[in-house]
């Protein structure tokens, strides 16, 4: 039996408080301090964080400074005339002028084959070229080296400039040049031209296009395709008479034939 008036303390760790309904406080209250104080400390962090990241720079973010562009615009030199050409590169030349104008001697181009013809004057520097049919039937020449030239427009051994057309005449290689170039027939005064011995493609030619033209072979009753190896043989108007719009007849036979 102890005769202490004093308390004596238990043994063993102290008695925990009660939680809850046991503390003593409503619950409503205690969520009233949770509350704004989790709502002070995310503030507090947000300040922090805003503070600490304006501290560091963002490189990709900032904004380059604009570089002013300075143009030079390249000055004549003085004493250069306005409108003075620039001085062709080293290791060039300019072409003369005049070199079109040049003027070159004409070879003799008679008794050759139309292409070593053509040929020969394009070596020369000419190359303005023609040619036409010296028999006076106007057949294309369409194989140059089918032909050999008869004339020529420019004289043998004359100086001229290479810009100068040559015109050729020629003839097939197998027939014999004329004396010389024999010209097409041609209405005159509305008088019907001597057609005898002319090729019919060039007496069509001679007419006027609204003119009836007829024609007949004059040995057989062949019908007459290509118009220039037919010579005429006769003719209706004569030659010389008025045609006065009339229509034409005309009989004809193949140049290497006789007419009737």
């Amino acid at each position: 039996m102890n005769w202490n008036n004093n308390t004596q303390q238990p043994w063993g760790p102290a008695p925990e408080k009660p939680s809850g309904a046991a503390s003593g406080l409503p619950a409503w209250t205690r969520k009233r301090v949770v509350v704004p104080a989790a709502v002070g400390l995310f503030v507090a962090g947000a300040v922090a964080g805003s503070a600490g990241g304006g501290s560091t720079e963002n490189v990709d973010s900032a904004t380059p400074t604009p570089l002013a562009t300075v143009t030079v615009t390249a000055s004549p030199k003085a004493g250069a005339p306005a409108g003075a050409e620039p001085p062709a590169p080293k290791g060039t030349t300019r072409p003369a002028d005049d070199e079109d104008d040049a003027k070159v001697s004409v070879p003799d181009f008679v008794g050759m084959g139309l292409q070593s013809a053509q040929d020969a004057a394009q070596a020369k520097g000419f190359y303005t070229l023609t040619s036409h049919d010296s028999a006076g039937r106007d057949r294309m020449q369409l194989l140059d080296r089918n032909w050999k030239v008869c004339s020529q427009s420019v004289a043998a051994g004359k100086s001229v400039a290479t810009t100068t057309e040559l015109d050729f005449g020629a003839v097939k290689t197998e027939e014999s040049c004329p004396a010389k170039d024999k010209k097409p027939p041609k209405v005159v005064g509305d008088r019907m031209p001597d057609l005898a011995g002319k090729s019919v493609n060039t007496a069509r030619e001679a007419l006027d296009s609204g003119t009836s033209l007829t024609v007949k072979d004059a040995a057989e009753d062949r019908m007459v395709l290509l118009e220039s190896n037919w010579k005429v043989c006769t003719q209706v108007p004569a030659a010389g008479a008025q045609l006065h719009g009339r229509p034409v007849e005309i009989t004809a036979v193949k140049f290497e034939e006789s007419c009737p």
